[in-house]
């Protein structure tokens, strides 16, 4: 691919077949896939935590791998999570925290590419329902709305609540999804506050009726909130199918990285002529406006810097007794050996 002449003002005119042609040809020039059927379990797949994984859809990305991905679309993280744990899906598009989670019950999932350094998920509350709110103590008995109970969304708001000394019990979490539904129960009024993820966020904030908290759509957020870097999505699956199924792995891993690349240098107009018209809720610049707030979230390669996974398990600790640092291996939560392979052959 010359990336000289492939710029954001030509894009228009490639279209998606074409840009699925121009994989780069040592992409064809890999092992045998043991597994060309893949199914992955996606909580919001409209979201842009999850905007490589459409990226990689809609681009042909996974097809230039020889694979047919089919994606399955649940209200949340932790549902598409029950979906590969119940075995009707083989890969999780979600949180890289499932992972140190899993582990703690004695399961063994493991991420292996990286699509968000960032959560990029923000916390506001509702100026209509909390007109007096100085402080998150305001929040006690409060209804806060997530993506779904023990997604992403939920740990974010469960650390964010534990700096003010309050716990889960002390508030009632709702599952709103990620999407007009999300939009709708904030709007009217059905929960107080919410923690969930762009384009709904930014939405909320530009016509004033949210009030940001908390956020982690940026770096400098993200450190503030957490401490330090902090993985976010990401492709995971159980162990024994990543020990199994290793080209198959490396062959979606080549797909997201190479979303990736065109990520870093693709224009608001091209998301827009990429991504399916029912993600943009009927609001294009809000959308775009959305895009740009999240852009630094977005993983440059795909690999798990070292410290992300510290830092995700001295957030679990914070507020869930449940989970013990010393039984919690986190070099068998990740590995970056096919992400590594992908940035080097991709140029990423």
């Amino acid at each position: 691919m010359q990336n000289k002449t492939f710029n954001r003002r030509t894009f228009g005119a490639v279209s998606v077949g074409s840009l699925a042609s121009l994989a780069m040809p040592s992409l064809w020039a890999q092992s045998k896939l043991e597994k060309t059927k893949v199914s992955i379990a996606v909580g919001g797949k409209a979201a842009f935590y999850y905007l490589p994984l459409t990226i990689a859809e809609q681009l042909g990305y996974f097809k230039a791998e020889g694979l047919e991905v089919e994606i399955s679309d649940f209200a949340g993280g932790s549902r598409a999570l029950q979906a590969v744990v119940g075995g009707s899906a083989d890969v999780v598009s979600g949180a890289y925290e499932h992972t140190i989670n899993l582990q703690s019950k004695g399961q063994k999932f493991q991420a292996f590419v990286l699509q968000g350094r960032a959560p990029a998920i923000s916390m506001g509350i509702s100026p209509k329902t909390l007109p007096n709110y100085k402080s998150l103590a305001d929040l006690k008995g409060k209804k806060i709305g997530i993506s779904a109970p023990g997604s992403s969304t939920n740990m974010v708001a469960n650390l964010i609540l534990s700096r003010a000394g309050l716990k889960a019990a002390d508030v009632s979490f709702i599952g709103v999804g990620t999407a007009a539904g999300a939009l709708s129960a904030f709007r009217s009024g059905q929960i107080d506050a919410m923690c969930n993820v762009d384009p709904v966020m930014t939405m909320l904030e530009q016509k004033n009726e949210v009030r940001i908290i908390a956020d982690t759509r940026t770096l400098k957020g993200t450190a503030d909130v957490f401490g330090g870097v902090m993985p976010a999505g990401c492709l995971y699956a159980p162990v024994e199918f990543i020990e199994k199924n290793p080209n198959t792995v490396q062959a979606l891993t080549n797909a997201i990285v190479h979303s990736l690349k065109w990520l870093q240098t693709a224009g608001p107009s091209d998301i827009i002529k990429t991504v399916p018209e029912s993600y943009l809720l009927g609001d294009r610049a809000l959308y775009l406006a959305s895009f740009n707030k999240v852009r630094e979230a977005i993983s440059p390669d795909g690999i798990i810097p070292d410290e992300g996974p510290r830092t995700a398990l001295k957030a679990l600790l914070s507020f869930d007794p449940s989970i013990k640092a010393e039984k919690i291996d986190l070099s068998k939560t990740y590995t970056n050996a096919f992400a590594k392979k992908s940035k080097e052959r991709l140029k990423a």
